[in-house]
């Protein structure tokens, strides 16, 4: 099976053939690094988080995402809204031949503790990274403009 593909501000990218899709994704902090996931569909780095189901609500969205995707679990109270992402050049084009403009509802985790880490079948490996290192990651496209804005806000990027 092919890769996923992620275009951001790419006036190649192929035009999406679904209605837009509403995502939810987490900054998750821990001693001042940032946790993403290798992912196994496109063998990039991201973000953890995924679609929203069509009978929840945010929260309970990246909730279940995170506990999913790390093994992590938490409360609503733990998250604080970040930022919405809704460029309509945030396009993700999966095998199955859908074609997707993501908008993104972003949630900041700061972790107080560390926790045993769990991939799942989304991911080849969970990881924290400093600022400096995320930098020379291979990045998700659609991920790349929220780690610019967070990392620009805290710390050079």
């Amino acid at each position: 099976m092919g890769r996923a593909k992620f275009y951001y501000q790419d006036k190649n990218a192929p035009k999406p053939n679904k209605p837009n899709h509403i995502g939810v994704n987490a900054i998750i902090e821990y001693n001042g690094k940032l946790l993403l996931e290798h992912r196994a569909d496109s063998e990039c780095w991201g973000l953890i988080g995924g679609g929203l189901e069509i009978d929840e609500c945010l929260v309970a969205g990246i909730i279940r995402e995170i506990k999913e995707e790390t093994g992590i679990d938490i409360c609503g109270n733990q998250l604080a809204l970040y930022k919405i992402f809704d460029d309509p050049t945030r396009i993700a084009y999966y095998p199955d031949g859908n074609v997707l403009r993501i908008i993104s509802v972003v949630y900041l985790l700061k972790l107080t503790q560390a926790f045993e880490l769990k991939c799942s079948c989304e991911s080849r490996e969970l990881k924290y990274f400093t600022i400096e290192e995320v930098k020379n990651l291979s990045i998700a496209k659609i991920h790349m403009p929220i780690l610019e804005n967070y990392c620009s806000k805290n710390g050079d990027y």
